[in-house]
């Protein structure tokens, strides 16, 4: 398996598309049933399959992605050949999770505390799984908003 198996939640969103994933392998529900049964170990291996399908086709699609914590906001677009990152780190307490502590960022985003990074950073031989290990470790995917209000503010 190449990223992660997704979870029950996840597979009961693609409920339909488990089922057409399964269609394309001849796979009957009740010969689905059966190798649950009998077979669990070769159901494990189809579930992991359709996992990483699905993975691949999120990851291809995406384009932003964010990783936000207490004093660093991490936005980073995913072109083509590299990916883009702006850095914004905090040097004082305000913990920019809260509703409280974005404000407070949103207001002084000039203020000597608040320090803006920019870089860019080619991508391994995979570009798909060094995406799913940002999301591994945090990074969600988004439609790049914040991204691209900063890229403005600092270009």
């Amino acid at each position: 398996m190449k990223y992660s198996r997704l979870t029950k939640e996840q597979f009961e969103e693609l409920h339909q598309e488990f089922i057409n994933f399964l269609a394309t392998q001849s796979i009957t529900a009740d010969e689905w049933a059966n190798l649950k049964a009998n077979k669990p170990e070769l159901a494990e291996m189809e579930l992991d399959v359709f996992s990483d399908l699905i993975w691949e086709g999120v990851l291809n699609k995406a384009e932003y992605l964010e990783h936000i914590s207490p004093q660093h906001m991490y936005l980073f677009r995913l072109a083509e050949d590299k990916m883009y990152v702006i850095a914004l780190t905090l040097k004082n307490d305000v913990d920019i999770t809260t509703k409280e502590g974005y404000n407070w960022l949103r207001e002084n985003l000039m203020d000597e505390h608040v320090e803006f990074l920019q870089a860019d950073k080619d991508y391994t031989d995979d570009k798909n799984l060094d995406k799913f290990k940002m999301i591994e470790q945090g990074a969600v995917i988004t439609k790049g908003d914040l991204f691209k209000y900063f890229d403005k503010l600092i270009n």
